[in-house]
């Protein structure tokens, strides 16, 4: 099978713009109509240099994971464009889209479920190698995986076992060698450790650094361990709501975080020293994450907001904009920055799904004690 070449000469090896994807939301009895959209994700600027591990945090629901399928197009992008090497994903021909796919791999979350229990390791990893035709025969093949293998800590034994008669470190092993065993460029890695124990998680963000060094990958990271990421991200993107609210170098965003949501993510992140970790600031946001299918207008993030303002902040979304090193969707991001805005205790709000015949409405609740420390 012919594969599709680089015509790209910029340094970076995907360039995302202005990226969505909305899933509609139906009902009725006979047929089905549209009422609404979930906006998963919605206006996505990112992109990721040749060689370099992006990071991408936030909370469960934000729309990270969805991000990554659509960045390989694995979900068919709503809107926006995806450059991957100087080509242009999202309007490609199923062919075409087929020959780039071997540029491009995923390592799942669950190392179980995605693993077939009925095909061996062999069965697993030879499957991509006969569906792009690489390897002349099944000698070519075998060696190609017992390679693969290797390089990701497994014997060759493994070869003729099945998924179930690991661990779960070795299955995300088998899981990384079936991303691997094709020779991408690219790899989006969902998750990739967070269904494992603590002391198996650095062995294997300690093998994902290795094998980059070795074989020259660009990582997208998806991940809400914020240890995690910066162990292992040379640029953290933070996720709300379906859109980046900052990006910037990893040392930067962790020793000066300007978003607000930033700054509460970080401020979780718990300290070893006991000291420490009674004096420093804690913010606990009221509410719970917004429904992505009636998200707030204006700042998607001031209904939580301990910095939020009378004005701009809940009639005006905010572009994310170059401060420095860094890039920051908060209008007054300097200010909160420099002490002249100060924090306040949040007031709830819940949104009450939309009802038949009815439109979506806020309810206030009051806040609990506490909620701003």
């Amino acid at each position: 099978m012919t594969d599709v070449k680089a015509t790209g000469e910029s340094g970076n090896l995907v360039e995302v713009r202005d990226l969505k994807v909305h899933f509609p939301i139906t009902r009725g009895v006979l047929f089905d109509r549209v009422v609404g959209q979930v906006k998963a994700v919605d206006g996505v600027d990112l992109t990721i240099p040749r060689g370099k591990t992006y990071g991408l945090v936030g909370e469960s629901g934000c729309g990270k994971s969805t991000l990554g399928r659509a960045l390989l197009q694995l979900t068919r992008p709503t809107g926006g464009q995806v450059n991957f090497d100087g080509v242009e994903l999202t309007g490609l021909p199923p062919n075409r889209l087929r020959a780039m796919r071997r540029r491009m791999q995923m390592i799942f979350q669950d190392p179980m479920s995605s693993l077939d229990p009925r095909q061996n390791v062999e069965s697993i990893l030879v499957e991509g190698l006969q569906a792009h035709g690489i390897g002349a025969d099944r000698a070519a093949r075998r060696d190609i995986i017992a390679k693969t293998l290797d390089a990701v800590g497994l014997p060759k034994w493994a070869l003729s076992r099945y998924p179930h008669e690991f661990s779960g470190g070795q299955r995300q092993r088998i899981g990384i060698a079936r991303a691997l065993v094709l020779g991408p460029e690219l790899v989006v890695a969902d998750e990739p450790v967070s269904a494992l124990d603590v002391s198996i998680q650095a062995q294997v963000v300690n093998l994902l650094d290795e094998l980059q060094d070795e074989l020259g990958l660009t990582y997208l990271v998806i991940a809400h361990d914020l240890a995690v990421v910066r162990h292992i991200s040379d640029v953290v993107g933070v996720m709300y709501l379906g859109a980046l609210v900052e990006e910037a170098p990893s040392d930067r965003l962790y020793r000066e975080p300007l978003h607000p949501y930033t700054r509460a993510l970080m401020s979780a992140v718990p300290v070893p020293d006991p000291e420490v970790e009674d004096r420093r600031e804690r913010i606990l946001l009221a509410g719970d994450l917004p429904s992505p299918a009636n998200p707030p207008a204006g700042c998607r993030f001031h209904t939580r907001c301990p910095w939020a303002q009378p004005t701009r902040c809940a009639d005006e979304r905010p572009a994310l904009r170059p401060i420095g090193e860094s890039r920051v969707a908060c209008h007054w991001a300097e200010q909160i920055a420099s002490g002249e805005i100060r924090p306040h205790k949040v007031t709830a709000q819940i949104v009450r799904p939309e009802d038949e015949g009815e439109t979506p409405g806020i309810v206030s609740a009051p806040s609990e004690p506490g909620s701003f420390v």
